[in-house]
């Protein structure tokens, strides 16, 4: 529950109410650090203001995904709004809420803006606002279909977003056209939220490293180069499993690949780190002849041993090998999650943690830890798809490994935004 508010965060709240400094804009930008307290402000002052404003009318509330926006938006601003005597009624497979306070009530909308087909979605409406929670993570199609629905009198946008790119297309079409949009843009950091106590701060400070740490923890739209995980020391990540150290969870990643080169690590967990205890590498252009996926199976035995393995998680795309692990019946097989983005970052927060570790061995991941780069100019967060083999299948582990063992928070100190 709030106690306090900070002057941008008391901004945020206020900048619609008539005779406000800010009151002729259209539109409000929140963008700046993790944790600042834009979502859950921006939440209550988008109700409170589509309260006041209007009665019997509909609104969206977009987020990435539905279950997204219900986590990061709803749930947390719903016992405030309860509290100071807001009525909800929820139609859960619907997807909208009914708000109500003093006799006025309005209908919001859910939406998920994941691709360039959930435009078709929000088509035919007609809204008095749309409030879009991480807004950067949406397609431009979706954002702009939303917006057009926007068509009653005194119709306003909320944006609010963490920063990415800097040519990323709300960067340019918003952030840098505010004057153009009549948007208000207030740029938000973990100072200007009093909730947050310095050692938690110093925390999120610890978590980050390179272009996530100045988009993250300083705010800033910058882009990433250079090498993906500058924070990898071999003195500090180069580690053997202890001896007598019984692992409580043994996990495959594979990386397949026939043309391309296979990954496949053995990772054994203990004392609340990964350890990357060996690992199978081929790679058919240095060796002149490719394996087909029986080889590929029978390598995977030999990485295992007689070793007792939770799963196996692999390349989500690799349907043949997937059916010959399923055929010979020993390994429980699990399709890895593939966001490249969000898996780096996750990579980035273990390796800061100290809770991914390699053995020597393992020489063509250390191999890849000194070559894999951020694809320049691109204007986009992209790796350039070499050297990459090894960095697919840690990464595979890192983004996979908690839902396949049935979920928990388990890598929720590596991800938190």
């Amino acid at each position: 529950m709030f106690t306090t508010f900070s002057p941008k965060q008391l901004r945020l709240l206020r900048w619609w109410l008539p005779g406000s400094a800010d009151g002729e804009h259209d539109a409000v930008i929140c963008d700046g650090a993790v944790r600042s307290g834009k979502t859950v402000c921006m939440a209550l002052s988008f109700f409170l203001w589509a309260s006041i404003t209007f009665s019997g009318r509909s609104f969206a509330l977009c987020g990435k995904t539905i279950a997204s926006l219900r986590r990061n938006l709803l749930t947390p601003v719903t016992p405030f709004l309860k509290s100071i005597g807001f009525g909800m009624r929820e139609k859960l497979s619907e997807n909208w809420a009914e708000i109500s306070i003093d006799g006025r009530t309005n209908r919001y909308y859910f939406f998920g803006g994941k691709d360039e087909g959930s435009a078709a979605l929000i088509q035919g409406m007609t809204l008095g606002g749309v409030l879009f929670d991480e807004a950067a993570l949406m397609p431009r199609s979706f954002v702009e279909q939303a917006l057009a629905r926007c068509s009653l009198e005194g119709s306003r946008y909320w944006f609010n977003c963490n920063p990415e790119n800097p040519m990323h297309w709300f960067r340019r079409e918003w952030l840098d056209k505010t004057e153009e949009k009549n948007a208000l843009h207030l740029h938000l950091t973990m100072e200007d939220n009093p909730a947050l106590t310095p050692e938690i701060r110093r925390r999120y400070e610890n978590l980050y490293s390179g272009a996530f740490y100045e988009r993250f923890v300083l705010g800033k739209w910058v882009a990433a180069e250079g090498l993906v995980y500058p924070m990898f020391d071999p003195k500090l990540h180069i580690r053997e499993l202890p001896d007598g150290a019984v692992a409580d969870r043994r996990v495959v990643s594979c990386d397949y690949g026939t043309v391309n080169p296979a990954s496949f690590g053995l990772w054994a967990h203990y004392a609340g780190a990964w350890y990357r205890v060996r690992e199978y590498y081929f790679d058919s252009r240095r060796e002149q002849y490719q394996r087909t996926d029986e080889e590929h199976y029978a390598a995977l035995e030999e990485l295992a041993g007689n070793l007792p393995i939770d799963c196996v998680i692999a390349d989500p795309s690799a349907a043949s090998f997937f059916a010959v692990i399923r055929k010979h019946g020993r390994f429980r097989a699990i399709k890895a999650k593939n966001d490249v983005t969000d898996g780096i970052r996750r990579v980035a927060g273990m390796l800061k943690s100290g809770a991914l570790l390699f053995a020597p061995s393992c020489k063509d991941t250390l191999r890849e830890f000194s070559l894999y780069r951020w694809e320049e100019n691109s204007g986009k967060d992209a790796p350039r798809k070499e050297n990459d083999h090894a960095m697919d299948d840690v990464r595979y582990l890192v983004s996979t490994a908690d839902e396949a063992a049935g979920g928990g928070d388990f890598f929720a100190a590596a991800v938190t935004r």
